[in-house]
């Protein structure tokens, strides 16, 4: 028998053979849009993000038809740009037969200093005061303007001590973009001397010599870890090369916003800081990892970059500006590696460091921006402007990020071994009827002290004999007319938000913690051991420190759980 004559081996008639490969097509039109927007440039899988923020930016959220499209012009898999824009807070991914979310979005922040603003009662009043279909209200974590609290993000434009009057004024005038603020450009800077010492440190700089200073002035990272900024740049200096530089700017711990601060002032005093880094450990190229919610820092950073380009201090793409896109997980120094490389922002298991593998799998630095800030002025100013600074046995100066129940709250230079009296002092003491009752010495990371603890000196290594740290000293100043139990509640809120989901310590145990803290009574010996779970097994330092909350108002604030 021929083989064509057998039953079932060939088909007969139609057949249902398929004329496109399986799974979601590509769609002309969208491949079309999105080949627009990336322009002429070349495809690189590091700029996924990048890209997504082009399609969201310009058509209000991503859909599966443009997700398709990107993946087809970057060669990768559907379920990794997938994956990746699904990761990020800010993206909003729309499936086939979903609603696009309305033109205009309100993101109003919840973080600690707002809600004690009232920031829950405004974003009611949004709710019950606009139309659905017109405008979204989000809920979302801090911005880093706590001091103006409470703080909403109309579209791009910040919002500040807002109302529903206020806001309803900004829509009505369509004032949905981000405000520049007067700031230091580079004319200005040059003409006091700015870059003369990265020039002189181009033309004859010797590394050791750098390195003592920066040790002998006793500066350390200000991004909270504090470890001591020579040391590490000797420590990355010794890998072999190519070595990379990478910006930490994801100021994302709620109660901090020294570095929004410095950069919407002083953007060169950091540029310097950072270019003067790059040349200590002769790196390749310089990232900047700034967060999305300070689009007016992103779009000084463009200009000022663009200037140091014309002006040849440093060749064209020496700079690399990434816009991270809603995750606190990035602030996270692996986390804002994986950002970096356009992958969704999961901390990385150590060792090996990131000195030692870090961007692209090389060596790479990673600073704090208010860090490379005081390099400048260290080096230009020299080190006694630090280490000459001396309270209650301590050395050197802190930018405190001071908030809550405070008359001027903002960012206050003070000797770091300042109390918190000292701090609010320096704010314009306490609210007219209010009475100092806890505070959080440094973001919710670190807890809640209180009044009594009010002679201790919070700065690194002072803090840590009572169970806390100063982190990235964001004080938070909490009256007789809060609740301690609500503000920790608030903080693992926060946590259970922003893990994430990694590891199971850290994702299970924020939002067992979360159920746990709502009860009447809290069940203390369950939550202990729960708190030892998460601070013993966590993969990074989100869930390491989340139980801080609970401990400490367990141990000082009893009367109230």
């Amino acid at each position: 028998m021929a083989l064509d004559e057998r039953k079932g081996v060939w088909k007969s008639g139609k057949g249902k053979g398929r004329r496109t490969p399986k799974g979601r097509q590509l769609e002309d039109q969208a491949w079309e849009e999105v080949r627009a927007l990336l322009g002429d440039g070349p495809r690189r899988r590091d700029l996924l993000i990048e890209y997504l923020h082009l399609i969201q930016d310009e058509y209000g959220h991503l859909s599966a038809a443009h997700l398709r499209a990107l993946a087809e012009e970057l060669r990768v898999a559907q379920a990794e740009v997938y994956e990746v824009a699904t990761f990020y807070a800010h993206f909003d991914v729309v499936k086939e037969g979903e609603t696009p979310p309305p033109a205009l979005t309100i993101r109003v922040c919840d973080s600690l200093s707002c809600e004690l603003a009232g920031a829950q009662a405004l974003k009611e009043a949004l709710e019950d005061g606009m139309d659905p279909a017109q405008v979204r209200v989000l809920r979302a974590p801090c911005m880093g303007r706590c001091d103006t609290a409470p703080v909403l993000e109309l579209g791009h434009n910040h919002i500040d001590h807002a109302t529903l009057e206020k806001v309803q004024a900004a829509i009505a005038a369509a004032d949905t973009h981000a405000h520049i603020p007067e700031y230091q450009d580079f004319a200005a800077y040059t003409s006091s001397g700015g870059y003369s010492k990265l020039a002189e440190l181009r033309t004859n700089g010797d590394f050791e010599t750098v390195q003592q200073i920066l040790l002998d002035s006793g500066l350390r990272g200000l991004g909270g870890a504090g470890f001591p900024s020579g040391k590490k740049w000797g420590f990355v200096r010794t890998e072999k090369g190519p070595r990379y530089l990478a910006v930490n700017g994801d100021e994302g711990e709620p109660g901090t916003f020294k570095d929004r601060y410095y950069l919407e002032r002083e953007p060169h005093v950091f540029l310097e800081g950072m270019l003067i880094a790059a040349w200590a450990v002769e790196a390749e190229r310089c990232f900047i990892y700034m967060r999305d919610e300070y689009p007016a820092v992103l779009e000084i950073l463009r200009r000022e970059i663009k200037t140091l380009e014309d002006e040849a201090i440093v060749a064209e793409g020496y700079i690399e500006l990434r816009r991270g896109a809603g995750a606190y997980i990035c602030g996270e120094e692996s986390a804002m590696i994986e950002s970096i490389e356009g992958k969704r922002g999961l901390p990385r298991h150590r060792p090996p460091f990131v000195a030692q593998v870090g961007i692209y799998n090389r060596p790479t630095l990673v600073n704090n921006v208010e860090t490379l800030y005081w390099v400048t002025r260290v080096l230009r100013e020299g080190g006694e402007i630090l280490s000459g600074v001396e309270k209650n046995g301590r050395k050197g100066l802190r930018s405190y990020s001071v908030s809550g129940r405070v008359k001027n709250p903002g960012v206050h230079l003070l000797p770091a071994g300042s109390t918190i009296t000292d701090i609010i002092e320096a704010a314009g003491g306490m609210l007219d009827g209010h009475t100092l009752k806890a505070y959080q010495p440094g973001g919710p990371s670190s807890g809640l002290l209180p009044a009594s603890m009010d002679d201790v000196p919070l700065d690194f290594d002072t803090l840590q004999p009572h169970g806390t740290f100063i982190g990235s000293a964001a004080v938070v100043v909490l009256s007789d007319h809060d609740r301690a139990r609500d503000a920790a509640l608030n903080m693992l809120r926060f946590f259970e938000d922003e893990s994430c989901g990694q590891c199971t310590p850290c994702r299970v145990g924020c939002e067992k913690a979360v159920k746990l803290m709502q009860a009447d009574t809290w069940d203390q010996p369950l939550l202990a051991e729960l708190c030892t779970a998460m601070a013993d097994a966590s993969i990074c330092g989100l869930g390491q420190a989340a139980p801080n909350p609970i401990r400490l108002t367990m141990k000082h604030f009893a009367d109230e759980i």
